[in-house]
């Protein structure tokens, strides 16, 4: 670990022994430490502290039909709290959803009605070949050889840095591993026209299936289909 955590437990758990004349580092003392501050760490809620407030809220809400963002704002306008007495709209309304108010969602009509999420269509989203859930289950067996699992291995991720793909079989585990100048799709491809003028006629027994993940580099993959039986 880094020399800043080293310090830091360090600080915890030095004690002063021998009436201040002498300390010591006692590592039961210093996890004793760490787990108060563990339980007095994170952001607290104002809740509890600004009980007249939530309960102003309570009362012109459901006797003058308020909304929140007035609660919290016509209060602060008139001079009737001051701001370190109250909190935001938007905490009001994370009260509401954790129901620590009398006031439920069904209260509030017009949250209910406003759609908070975007919901994106894809219409053009790659079909990177076949899914894995067609991969016939007995592979997971490794009992047949000719059943490869194929990912690519980055450096340092610079732009100059090499690239290698990789192909594992998985009953033999024997490991192909091939240098390829980038990360596209076209160099992947690349790689693997090589290996089928390689391998040529024993190609479909050797490579049965291939499985990779959904990476745009294996966007191509799937036209080993139509020059092969993979």
């Amino acid at each position: 670990c880094s020399p800043s955590t080293i310090s830091y437990e360090v600080r915890r758990g030095t004690v002063t022994l021998y009436r201040g004349k002498q300390k010591r580092y006692k590592a039961d003392h210093g996890q004793s430490v760490y787990q108060t501050n563990r339980r007095h760490c994170g952001r607290k809620s104002d809740f509890l502290k600004k009980s007249d407030f939530i309960k102003y809220v309570n009362k012109h809400f459901f006797e003058d039909n308020w909304s929140l963002d007035v609660c919290a704002n016509r209060c602060l306008a008139v001079g009737e709290f001051s701001s370190d007495q109250i909190v935001c709209t938007r905490t009001l309304y994370n009260y509401v959803d954790q129901g620590l108010l009398a006031i439920r969602n069904s209260d509030l009509p017009e949250k209910l009605k406003r759609n908070t999420k975007i919901h994106r269509v894809h219409k053009n989203k790659k079909k990177l070949g076949r899914s894995i859930e067609e991969r016939p289950k007995e592979i997971n067996d490794r009992k047949e050889f000719g059943h490869w699992e194929c990912e690519l291995v980055l450096g340092h991720k610079t732009r100059d840095d090499q690239v290698l793909l990789t192909l594992s079989e998985r009953m033999s585990r024997e490991f192909l591993i091939l240098r390829i100048p980038d990360k596209t799709a076209a160099s992947v491809m690349s790689a693997f026209q090589t290996l089928h003028k390689q391998y040529s006629e024993h190609w479909n027994e050797i490579f049965k299936t291939i499985t990779t993940d959904n990476g745009s580099e294996f966007a191509d993959l799937s036209n080993l289909e139509e020059v092969s039986n993979t």
